[in-house]
C-alpha cells in the first residue's frame, strides 16, 4: 500500500484539503465575493441616484425651455400687435395729411409712410429681439441657449420684415 501511487495521491489530497480548511480559504473566498457583491450593489445604487438626478435636471431644463418658448411667442405676438397698431395709427395720420396736400405732398407722404412703417418694424423687431434675448439668457445657459436664441432672432426678423 505504501508503494501504490493512488495512496500517496489520496494522502496528498487530504493534506491539501486539511491545509485549505486550516487556513480558512473558503471563508476568505466567501468574504471576497461578499465584498465584491457589496461594491457592485453600491455602484448600482450610485448609478441609480445619478440617473434620477439626471432625469430631474432634464425635466427641469425641458420645463424651462417650454416656458422660454411660450414667453418668446408672447413677445413676438405682442410685438406683432404693437407693429400693427402703430401701422394703423401711422396710416390714419398719413391719410389726413394726404387729403390736405397736393400731388407733390401725396408723394412725399407715401414715401414717409413707407419709411415710418419700416422703422416701426425695425424698432419692434429690435425690441422683441432684445427682450427675447434677455429672457432667454436669464432662463437658459450654454450652447442650448445660444442655439435657441439664434433661432428665435431669425424667426422674429423673418416675420417682421
Amino acid at each position: 500500500m505504501l508503494q501504490d501511487a493512488t495512496f500517496w495521491v489520496l494522502i496528498s489530497f487530504l493534506i491539501f484539503v486539511g491545509l485549505v480548511v486550516y487556513y480558512k480559504v473558503p471563508g476568505m473566498i466567501a468574504a471576497a465575493l461578499d465584498k465584491r457583491a457589496a461594491d457592485i450593489a453600491h455602484e448600482l445604487d450610485e448609478a441609480r441616484k445619478l440617473r434620477e438626478e439626471a432625469q430631474q435636471v432634464l425635466a427641469s431644463y425641458q420645463r424651462k425651455q417650454r416656458d422660454a418658448e411660450k414667453e418668446a411667442q408672447a413677445i413676438v405676438e405682442q410685438a406683432r400687435e404693437e407693429a400693427e397698431r402703430l401701422a394703423v395709427e401711422t396710416k390714419d395720420n398719413l391719410a389726413a395729411h394726404v387729403e390736405r396736400r397736393t400731388k407733390l405732398a401725396e408723394d412725399k407722404i407715401a414715401q414717409a409712410e413707407a419709411q415710418a412703417l419700416q422703422e416701426v418694424r425695425a424698432v419692434a423687431a429690435d425690441v422683441a429681439v432684445a427682450a427675447a434675448r434677455t429672457i432667454i439668457e436669464q432662463k437658459l445657459d450654454g450652447a442650448r441657449a445660444t442655439q435657441l436664441l439664434d433661432k428665435s432672432i431669425a424667426e422674429v426678423k423673418a416675420k417682421l420684415h
